[in-house]
Parts: structure tokens; sequence; C-alpha cells
């Protein structure tokens, strides 16, 4: 059987996207963290920039030799035991004093969500039929839906109970790790009774693919310095303008729900329409839109901030696939080079953005976030122009 004629199997992805949510709610972990490590220890922008950049840089290089090896031999595990991982590392940062410790929490919690997203990607990707795009957006959607959830769940939690409370946040994962352990596809399922790529044949492919994977990747590097960038620095700079740790975290909240549901119709609108013009058009609008949000007050700042946000996520999906369609042979690795790689050295990058912050003032560093979407959206024109996914069903007919 075919995988465009692969029946989609709802309650595999129902399970795979929940434990997306909860894996990327405790990737925003950290964030939520600083304004209350700011009031404890003073810590600056440059220290902040550089445990959220710890967590990143771990959870992000290493994925793609995670793909290279999922796709010769697509070990399932990955995804409960790098869940269950990351849980415990994170439940324990708040219980040290130390920063250099602190900072080697992050980077071993970081561990386990890059095993766990490109095998997950996989997974999805395995059993979504022939509507990959728009299933892997939902997927990709629950993730930011947790990114959005994490400031309301864990802003209250150390506000009203200090950061020692973190110890609990280990029980979800436990839960997730287990219905994971149970109901992932099998290594029969994700292999498809084919023989894994040797590496000769994945260098090729690379090869093949390069100009196009520059391209991608490229894009998503510098979507992610700028995702990341605002996580970091944005609740550092609501602190600075005196809003309540409350008002900050559902301001967040709306600007990364907006992009959870961006990301959705993103998927469905590439499908119809192709990767390459839904990148470039969600991306040059999403510089004029956090603009917006600046320099405008009440309501409409509001929408400007929520639609940014829907802008800049709605491509997360979208790349994803385009690099998996670029090398299709080897969909593992295509996920670590663009959710891992990629997102890595964007990850890399919030350092200097942490120390500008610091050097100049956080809303300098705030205003060269702002322009980094347009800059990713020109980049995107540098990206293959594939026929739509709906052109390509109807040809089959």
């Amino acid at each position: 059987m075919t995988e465009s004629n692969r029946s989609i199997e709802y309650s595999t992805i129902g399970i795979l996207s929940l434990a997306h949510m909860l894996n990327d709610m405790y990737s925003n972990y950290l964030p939520q963290m600083l304004p209350f490590l700011v009031a404890a220890t003073a810590l600056n922008a440059t220290k902040a920039a550089i445990l959220v950049s710890a967590f990143t840089i771990s959870s992000s290089f290493i994925q793609p030799v995670f793909g290279y090896f999922l796709d010769r031999q697509g070990k399932r595990w990955l995804v409960h035991v790098g869940t269950l991982w990351m849980a415990i590392m994170l439940s324990l940062t708040g219980l040290v004093n130390n920063y250099l410790l602190l900072v080697l929490l992050a980077s071993l919690a970081g561990l386990g969500t890059a095993a766990f997203h490109p095998q997950a990607s996989t997974m999805i990707t395995v059993v979504s039929g022939d509507r990959k795009a728009v299933l892997l957006s939902t997927f990709i959607a629950f993730g930011n839906i947790g990114f959005a959830l994490s400031p309301l769940i864990l802003v209250p939690l150390f506000q009203n109970y200090g950061l020692s409370a973190t110890i609990y946040t280990i029980i979800p994962g436990i839960i997730v790790a287990l219905l994971l352990y149970f109901f992932a596809p099998t290594n029969h399922v994700l292999r498809g009774g084919t023989t894994p790529p040797t590496l000769a044949e994945v260098w090729l492919s690379l090869l093949k693919a390069r100009k196009e994977l520059l391209a991608i990747t490229s894009v998503i590097a510098i979507r992610a310095l700028a995702y990341t960038g605002l996580l970091t620095i944005l609740p550092l700079y609501f602190h600075e303008q005196h809003l309540s740790s409350i008002t900050s975290s559902h301001l967040v909240f709306i600007m990364l729900f907006a992009g959870a549901i961006g990301g959705i119709l993103g998927g469905y609108i590439s499908d119809r329409f192709g990767r390459k013009p839904l990148t470039i058009g969600s991306l040059v609008l999403a510089t004029p839109c956090f603009y917006g949000f600046l320099y405008t007050n009440g309501t409409l700042s509001v929408v400007l901030l929520a639609l940014a946000g829907a802008c800049l996520l709605s491509s997360f999906s979208v790349t994803v696939v385009a690099a998996q369609e670029a090398i299709p042979n080897n969909k593992s690795l295509a996920a670590g080079l663009t959710m891992g790689f990629a997102g890595g050295v964007g990850g890399l990058l919030v350092i200097p953005i942490g120390r500008i912050g610091d050097l100049y003032g956080l809303s300098t560093s705030i205003s060269i976030l702002f322009l980094l979407p347009l800059l990713a959206g020109l980049t995107a024109l540098f990206m293959r122009n594939r026929p739509a996914a709906k052109s390509q069903r109807i040809a089959a007919r």
C-alpha cells in the first residue's frame, strides 16, 4: 500500500498531538521562569538568553542525528522516553540555586525534545495518508497551543507557590509518556516494510536537494530566531514596562494561540496553493503587524499581536513538509534538519539579541526581532515552487 492510499489514523494522530502539546508546553517552560528568576537572582538579559539558548541548542542540533538514526531503525521508544526525560529535568529546575547547574539541567532537558520531535513528526506523516500538510499542521498547532498554555499555567503556579513548585510538573509528563508507550505506532508501521537508506543514499539525496534545503533551513533559522527571541525577550520587556506577570502571560498566550490557529490555516492553504506562496506571504505580513502592536494601544494593539503571531507561525509545519518533499526517503532527517538544526541556529543567535538588550535596551532588541519575519519572507523567495498537494491529487485521478 502506498503512502497516498494509506488510511488516515485519526486516533493515533490525536494521541501524538496531545503529546506534542505537552512537549511544547515544557519547551516554553524556561521563558516563564525568567521574570521570577530575575526577581530572585537579578538575572540579566544576557544570562536569561543563555539559559533559554542552552535548552534550544541541545534540543535542536542533535535532532538531525536522531533523524538519520530513526530513518534507519525507527525507534518508537524515543517518543515516550524523550517526553519523560524532559519532564524530569525541567521539574528539577526550580529546586536549584546555582546558575551553572540550571544551565546544565536546561541542556539535558533539551535532549528529551530532540528525541521526541523527529520520531513523532515522522509518525504523523506515516499515518496521515495524502493529508500530510494539514494534519502535520494540526500536530504542530497542538504544540503551539502547548506553548500558548504554558504562561497561563506556569506563571500562576510560580507566582502562588514559588519556583519550588516545578517538581509537580513532572506528573503530566508521566501520564503522557504512558499513553505514548501503549499507543504510538509500531516500528513495523514506521518502516512500512521498506529497506532503510544507507549513508551513501542519504548523502546523495542531500546533495541533490542542497539548494532547496538551504533555502528552507535559512527561512526556518531566521524565523526561529524571531520566535525564540520573542519568547525570551517579550516577558522581560513586559516586566520592564511594569505590566503584571498575569497580563504579560495573557499577551504571550494570545500571540501563541493565534499562531497555533495560523499554523492549521497555513497547512490548509499551502495544500491548496503551494508551500512557497504561503511561506512568503505570511512572513512578510508578520513584520508590519508586530510593529502595529508596538505603536498602538488597547484592543487594536492586541488584535495586531494576534495577527502577527498567526502570520509568524502559519508556515511552521509547511516548511517541515517542504523539506520532507525535498528528500522524501529521509523524512525523519528532514524533520531533524528543519525542526532541529535550523531552529537551533536561530536559538543560538538569541544570545547576542539578549546582549543588545543589556547594552541598548530591551525595546531595541524587540525592534530587531520584529524585522526578522520580513527577512525570512524575502529569503523564502529562493525556495522551490513545487505543485500544491491539491493539484497533485487532481492530476493523479
